[in-house]
């Protein structure tokens, strides 16, 4: 089961401005985006494909494509091996060549990472279930900014316990921590 570690969203200007929300909000993201790191090294060294998923906002939106905000961020490690794929909709699936490059790099099972998590962290792990392919949802590499009454962290638990063993047909989506993920099956 040859394995692709995606990483969603994960840019610079994905959060509200800094100052903007709780400060636990921005430290989580801080604490996701050395999780997703260390997911980066670790798939090196197996050998997996590493997509990067990045969101081309329209004019005036934070990920306005081509500003500041629309950057990878850095700290993640992006190389030149690895693969961009570009998208407009919260379904990483939806119009990009997402699938098309799994195929051909013969990937039957994805590690999802990154941002919004109850936005297109989950529409992608349902989508990428309905195609067929296996998900290990990471349960502290995704995460999300305070939506009106539900802090991050209530969001990031309940699509955890929501997701946890979602399937169609035979594929299905897994929760686990970073620490389980790229362990020799």
């Amino acid at each position: 089961m040859a394995k692709a570690l995606v990483i969603i969203d994960v840019q610079a200007g994905i959060l509200p401005a800094k100052g903007s929300e709780r400060p636990a909000v921005r430290q989580r993201f801080d604490e996701v985006r050395r999780r997703i790191f260390g997911l980066v090294g670790e798939a090196r060294r197996q050998g997996a494909p590493i997509v990067f998923v990045q969101h081309a906002g329209e004019p005036g939106h934070r990920l306005e494509t081509g500003t500041p905000g629309w950057e990878i961020c850095e700290d993640l490690g992006l190389t030149a091996d690895d693969i961009v794929v570009s998208k407009t909709a919260c379904d990483s699936f939806y119009e990009t060549d997402l699938q098309p490059v799994l195929s051909e790099h013969g990937i039957s099972h994805l590690v999802v990472v990154g941002l919004m998590t109850q936005y297109c962290v989950d529409t992608t792990c349902r989508r990428a279930v309905s195609l067929g392919y296996d998900v290990t949802l990471v349960a502290d590499a995704h995460t999300t900014a305070d939506m009106r009454s539900l802090t991050v962290e209530q969001i990031v638990d309940h699509h955890n316990a929501l997701l946890d063993g979602f399937d169609a047909g035979a594929a299905a989506i897994k929760v686990r921590p970073a620490s389980e993920v790229f362990v020799a099956e």
